[in-house]
């Protein structure tokens, strides 16, 4: 009987603390609620991300990474536990979370992450959300080497609950808690943090749609639906002119070759209807410009399928940068028979020496890596423009030439 009421005691316990563990999302008031830190990186370039312990924080004294599931992998998060304690409806008021003495070089390497606004992402009961790591105290009087550049060391977290479970998690920092890194010295800093809990009548079923309304990454996307309307009356335009003017061409030609009141001897051997024999020959190379020509139809039956997708409005575009990646492959396959296709894949080469335009006139970016992952991202989207374009402006052709070929008859 005895071994009994401790088997039961044992179940009891070990299920409070399964009820705890944020499996449920359920907690009871105190109860630990896992948080766990994701990573840093530049505001202005989310692709260039770093471990959250790569900067000088306050580390905990063993480092535990959570396990992660195959879309986190893929979604590049390294989730470890954070230094903070955000227990369920527990309030705190400048609880310190450590001493620390920043060298000269750590110094450094916070103040050239606050010059390019590094941002930290967390996770709180499965909530992500960001706060910066500092700010640049600019004036317009002052040159920008006498900027005054300050370390966040005080996070305030507001947190929204609803009866036994969490909703929403907000941060702030105050600029007035900060500490001055613009000189190389070693600089003392307390890292604190506070928590305020507060009810909400949200339910939690509802928890996640903010995150679908609005994100605190950069987003540039700019719609100029003007030019977008100029560009289209531009293209049907001149492609207006040019198939009028090769109609009436054509026409010519037709009424020309069909006339039979010329002997043969008179007839003079010039025009396109007497190069029939060279214009359907294989091109040199036909195994590399079968590839180029491979590759290029299946992205564009795959991009037609996801537009296709995206205008009945069930496409969402979680990581479309691997769709590329073998692109690098075909490359050296391909290259040299590129011009078979040029004539439309040059459309693709257009919008790559946009990009220097854009990465210098519109962007934030800067620095080896944000350069690095821009263009070397930027040159595969176009490599694969150029196979589609290219494809469809051979394909056009081929389709045109066996028309006209088919409307006579070649000796």
């Amino acid at each position: 009987m005895g071994g009994l009421v401790v088997l039961v005691g044992l179940l009891l316990f070990y299920g409070s603390k399964v009820e705890a563990d944020g499996s449920n999302h359920k907690y009871q008031e105190r109860d630990h609620v896992p948080l766990y830190a994701n990573k840093v990186g530049p505001f202005h370039n989310p692709s260039e991300t770093y471990r959250y312990y790569d900067l000088p924080f306050c580390t905990p004294d063993h480092v535990t990474e959570k396990k992660e599931a195959l879309g986190e992998v893929l979604n590049g998060d390294r989730l470890v536990d954070a230094p903070y304690e955000l227990n369920f409806r527990e309030d705190k008021q400048s609880k310190t979370i450590c001493r620390k003495t920043l060298s000269k070089e750590e110094v450094a390497k916070l103040r050239d992450a606050v010059s390019k606004d590094y941002y930290f992402q967390m996770y709180y009961d499965d909530l992500p959300f960001w706060g910066f790591l500092g700010k640049v105290d600019k004036d317009d009087k002052l040159d920008p080497t006498d900027y005054k550049y300050l370390l966040f060391k005080h996070i305030h977290f507001d947190i929204l609950y609803n009866d036994d479970r969490v909703i929403e998690i907000n941060v702030q920092t105050d600029p007035n808690l900060a500490v001055d890194i613009t000189e190389d010295k070693e600089v003392d800093v307390d890292f604190s943090y506070s928590v305020i809990w507060k009810s909400t009548e949200i339910p939690f079923e509802n928890r996640m749609e903010k995150y679908s309304k609005a994100s605190s990454l950069p987003q540039h996307l700019e719609i100029h639906w003007f030019s977008i309307i100029n560009s289209c009356v531009t293209v049907l335009l001149l492609t207006g002119f040019l198939a009028t003017i090769l109609m009436r061409v054509l026409k010519n030609d037709f009424i020309k070759y069909s006339h039979d009141e010329e002997s043969a001897e008179d007839q003079e051997e010039t025009g396109w209807k007497y190069i029939h024999g060279d214009v359907f020959r294989f091109p040199d190379h036909k195994s590399l410009f079968s590839a180029v020509l491979g590759s290029g139809t299946q992205l564009l039956a795959l991009a037609i399928f996801i537009f296709t997708l995206a205008l009945v409005g069930v496409f969402y575009p979680y990581n479309r940068g691997a769709l590329f990646t073998a692109l690098v492959v075909i490359y050296a396959l391909t290259s040299g028979i590129a011009g078979s296709v040029l004539c439309g894949g040059s459309t693709g080469i257009f919008i790559f020496l946009y990009c220097f335009y854009y990465y210098h006139a519109r962007s934030d970016m800067s620095g080896f890596m944000q350069t690095s992952f821009f263009f070397g991202y930027m040159a595969c989207v176009c490599y694969g423009f150029f196979l589609m374009l290219g494809t469809v402006g051979f394909r056009a052709s081929l389709l045109f030439v066996r028309h006209i070929y088919r409307s006579i008859k070649c000796e």
